[in-house]
């Protein structure tokens, strides 16, 4: 696989697991069912279009690792609000998704503390 398909496959994971967690953070605190509430389908569109955007795909882990925020500040907080509340219930959701997303974002700390 190329260099471009592995940084397209990286940035389709990403995309995939950040709508879901907001579609599981939706469900439980706003209630909903299928759809997800405004509010929160503006912070999946928002946070999918700066996932399109990363100049870092290729060496990044996730957005909270990186050394640039590209996210507003309010959107920002919009999206920590969904990983605190998610990240630890995914868990029990979607194991293997859940397994996977801690295993990288571990490997993310690992590689920031290093790089400091």
């Amino acid at each position: 696989m190329s260099n471009k398909k592995d940084i397209a496959a990286k940035r389709e994971a990403e995309k995939a697991m950040v709508s879901l967690m907001i579609k599981l953070y939706c469900n439980r605190k706003h209630g909903t069912k299928k759809e997800l509430c405004a509010e929160c389908a503006e912070l999946e569109s928002y946070a999918r279009s700066r996932s399109d955007r990363c100049p870092f795909m290729e060496n990044k882990t996730f957005c909270s690792n990186c050394r640039v925020h590209c996210y507003k500040p309010e959107m920002r907080e919009k999206i920590r609000a969904v990983m605190c509340y998610s990240g630890p219930r995914i868990m029990l959701r979607h194991p293997l998704v859940g397994s996977l997303h801690a295993f990288e974002t571990l490997k993310g700390v690992i590689k920031a503390k290093r790089s400091h």
